[in-house]
């Protein structure tokens, strides 16, 4: 786990400084909330001031934790674990990003919101790969450093990161579907079908985040938190189907 947590906080740490600079100033992303549903509490601390929205990112901590403990003991590729838990540790560091946000509203830490979905999408493209070739750095490399480098779109277009996100969306179910087809069966089928339905929720309820708090039931908690618990889910069923393929891997291959 310890190469794991060093490959996540160095790029990490880097994208912090490159956001807290000037480069991305011309980025058009959301700082008031009045892009949220949600009604801000004034008693509360700013760290809660919208406390559904906030509370929920605890889901990709647990989550994260959950997934981190978990050992893929059905592999002999020692690296097996190493690509489960650099997701796992992407999904909790996601978690205090968007939090800040919330709390801060400033520019940096929207940047990071939408600058760190992309790389976590691309890591399903690397678990993929690893699936049915085995590890190859180069080739993990070249995902995540083109993934990381592709939210440059966001400085030369206002959707630039629309639409690096929805090819990003894009590769990651091709990907999956990909593997399914060569080695599913109707486990795999199942956890696919969930994740892309959770994905597909996390989109849909965060966009009618403010149609939807027109409604009695979506008022406190709100499409955009129901959105985040959708992509919670489809963190976890991504994981699921992601390790359900590792651990049978060496079934295959005999």
């Amino acid at each position: 786990m310890k190469s794991a947590l060093l490959h996540v906080l160095v790029p990490f740490c880097v994208c912090v400084v490159l956001a807290n600079t000037g480069l991305f100033n011309s980025v058009l992303v959301d700082m008031s909330y009045d892009h949220y549903a949600e009604k801000t509490v004034d008693y509360l601390p700013c760290y809660l001031a919208m406390p559904f929205n906030s509370l929920v990112n605890l889901g990709y901590i647990f989550m994260g934790i959950y997934w981190l403990l978990q050992r893929m003991n059905g592999n002999r590729d020692t690296r097996a674990d190493y690509v489960k838990d650099m997701f796992a540790l992407m999904a909790i560091a996601y978690a205090p990003v968007q939090w800040v946000r919330l709390a801060t509203l400033l520019r940096a830490p929207a940047v990071l919101d939408q600058w760190f979905t992309l790389p976590i999408f691309a890591w399903v493209l690397v678990w993929c790969d690893f699936i049915e070739h085995g590890w190859r750095t180069r080739y993990a490399l070249t995902v995540e450093l083109c993934s990381i480098l592709s939210y440059g779109l966001s400085l030369v277009h206002d959707q630039g990161f629309e639409v690096a996100l929805g090819c990003h969306v894009a590769f990651a179910v091709i990907k999956g579907v990909g593997v399914n087809r060569n080695h599913g069966d109707c486990h795999s089928r199942r956890y696919l079908g969930l994740a892309v339905l959770s994905c597909s929720g996390f989109v849909l309820l965060k966009l009618l985040d403010h149609t939807l708090a027109r409604y009695q039931p979506f008022q406190h908690l709100t499409g955009h938190f129901w959105s985040k618990v959708c992509d919670v889910l489809q963190f976890h069923y991504s994981f699921c189907f992601l390790t359900h393929f590792t651990s049978i891997a060496p079934k295959r291959t005999e």
